[in-house]
């Protein structure tokens, strides 16, 4: 509910009209956003703290998040920002030293116009890392159809890439 609460109080009413206006892509802004707002219902009601660390605790012993058993520093960029923000530092998420930069940003984001810049920010970068992503891949194939091999990747034929990107964008998103 302090979720909640802080989305009513503090995400202002024409925020989704901003967004649309800046085409932005909302699963960035919401972890952007969800930041913010817990941040600041926390530091209103400092008396959440406490049912925020055990409600996100209880979540993640449920395995509400999926990651079980999965490396959550292979996972997209987006998906760990929102697991440190919500779940906590002690999970030892890896970040890049240009990724930390911007895991700060999100941290010190204050209003709905920061989030939006701040988002703006991410998917930038989401979609260089995705250009990057698939310009590898290209290389790979054509280096594997000069040097006549079958065209697998993996050992087991798999190229092991994220159906939507390498930061859970795709390229035409936003």
């Amino acid at each position: 509910t302090g979720h909640e609460v802080g989305h009513a109080l503090y995400t202002p009413m024409d925020g989704m009209l901003k967004a649309k206006e800046n085409k932005m892509n909302m699963d960035v802004l919401n972890v952007v956003e969800d930041s913010r707002i817990e941040r600041k219902i926390k530091y209103k009601y400092p008396g959440l703290k406490s049912s925020f660390v055990k409600a996100y605790n209880d979540l993640s012993e449920r395995d509400f998040f999926g990651i079980k058993d999965k490396n959550v520093n292979k996972m997209n960029f987006l998906d760990r920002i929102n697991l440190h923000c919500k779940v906590g530092a002690h999970m030892r998420i890896e970040f890049s030293d240009f990724e930390k930069e911007l895991l700060k940003e999100v941290e010190n984001t204050e209003t709905y116009d920061d989030v939006i810049e701040v988002s703006k920010k991410l998917m930038a970068f989401m979609r260089e890392e995705l250009e990057k992503q698939e310009q590898e891949k290209r290389a790979r194939k054509s280096n594997e159809g000069e040097d006549g091999e079958s065209g697998q990747s993996g050992s087991d034929g798999s190229d092991n890439d994220n159906s939507d990107g390498p930061m859970g964008l795709n390229p035409d998103d936003g």
